[in-house]
This record gives structure tokens, C-alpha cells and sequence, in this order.
């Protein structure tokens, strides 16, 4: 190896390390074990989901915002500024990125059940009843066609289900429906095949079971400020 191709292997891994060192977006911890939300979704597909498809969102999108504005972003701050104009690999890495970290928040192990307080009342309210939710998140759920994900949002003081497709989330601009998140199910096939296989609709049942109804009232509060 002659001692400019030296030169230029050293002063790219100088880069590589140098970026690494300034990226703004990080993964936070799983808050539970890989296996603690079984048996409604698996160890497996949870260490494939949080280790491989989460993490490459993050490297994919600090490789995208390098030295741009966007790298100094908190990661809602960035979704709320995506439009058509913004570039798909900040556009679907970003929303990856966001969407999953939002994702592990509002499961638990142990946790399930139905909603208490205001938040009860609210779905009383803008739904009819509990079950009517489930139903009608269950239909966004599965109508979804290909990837994408099912959310329970907050929109104008009600309640409002909606459904986006890839890694969009109704923060960001280019949503049908926009509004503040505060439930969210992960419908690309990685999030359930290899439990469920093409069964999305017995994934989306089993969801029920781990929802951290403590968080998704804690985030329908804020919301609603």
C-alpha cells in the first residue's frame, strides 16, 4: 500500500471518528429487558427491532444531517420541520428514529389493562366507549397498506386516529392528519413477523397488553395544556 492510499485511509477514519464524536442523535436505553413483553412480542424481535432497525435509522440520519442545521435539532423539533422538499433520508430516518423511541416509551412490561381518569373520560367522549377505540385503531391499523404506523393523537382538544405510512408521524407537516402523539403501533412487518407472520391483526389485539397507560396519560395531559 503506497503511503498516500496510507494517508487517505487515516485522515477518513479522522472523519468517521469525528462525526461520530459530534452526532447529535443517540439511542436511549430499552427502559425493560429485550424479553419482558412477552409473550405478546417476542425477545427476538424485539432485539432485531431496538438493535439493528432503530439503530440504523440513528446512523443513517446523523450521516444525513452531518454539518447541516438540522444536526443541532432535537428530534421533534426536526419532524416538525419536514415538508415534500426535505430529503428522504432525513425524512425517513428522522421519523424512524423519533417513531421508535416513542414507541419503546409507551409500552411496559406488566402494564395493559384500560385507561383511567381523564384520559378514560376522553375516549368516552370522542369514541363512545373503549372497545369503540380499539376497533377503530385496530381498522387504521390493518388499512394501512404495507408499511407504516396506526396512531391516537390529539387534535383540537379531542381525540383523533390516524394512520401514516413509512416513518411519518403526525408532528411532521406532510401528515393527513396532524396532531400530538400520544399512542403509537409500529406496523412494518418487522415489528411482528416473526411472532405473528402475516397475522397483523393478532399483533395488533396482542398490543393491547403492554400499553404503559401511566405514559399515554401523562402525554394526553400535555397535550392538552
Amino acid at each position: 500500500m503506497t503511503n498516500n492510499s496510507l494517508r487517505t485511509l487515516f485522515v477518513t477514519a479522522l472523519t468517521t471518528c469525528s462525526m461520530a464524536a459530534m452526532a447529535q442523535f443517540a439511542q436511549a436505553p430499552l427502559p425493560y429487558a429485550f424479553d419482558a413483553l412477552e409473550p405478546h412480542i417476542d425477545k427476538m424481535t424485539m432485539e432485531i427491532h431496538y438493535g439493528r432497525h432503530h439503530k440504523a435509522y440513528i446512523t443513517n440520519l446523523n450521516t444525513a444531517v452531518a454539518s447541516k442545521p438540522e444536526e443541532k435539532m432535537t428530534p421533534e423539533a426536526l419532524m416538525k420541520t419536514i415538508t415534500k422538499e426535505t430529503a428522504p433520508a432525513v425524512r425517513n430516518n428522522g421519523g424512524g428514529h423519533w417513531n421508535h423511541t416513542f414507541f419503546w416509551s409507551i409500552m411496559a412490561p406488566g402494564k395493559g389493562g384500560m385507561p383511567t381518569g381523564d384520559l378514560a373520560a376522553a375516549i368516552t367522549r370522542d369514541f363512545g366507549s373503549f372497545d369503540e377505540l380499539k376497533n377503530k385503531f385496530k381498522t387504521a391499523g390493518t388499512g394501512r397498506f404495507g408499511s407504516g404506523w396506526a396512531w391516537l393523537i390529539v387534535k383540537d382538544k379531542k381525540l383523533v386516529i390516524s394512520s401514516t405510512p413509512n416513518q411519518d408521524n403526525p408532528l411532521m407537516p406532510v401528515a393527513d392528519v396532524q396532531g400530538a402523539p400520544i399512542l403509537g403501533v409500529d406496523v412494518w412487518e418487522h415489528a411482528y413477523y416473526l411472532k405473528y407472520q402475516n397475522k397483523r391483526p393478532d399483533y395488533l389485539d396482542a398490543f393491547w397488553n403492554v400499553v404503559n397507560w401511566d405514559k399515554v396519560a401523562e402525554l394526553y395531559a400535555a397535550a392538552m395544556k
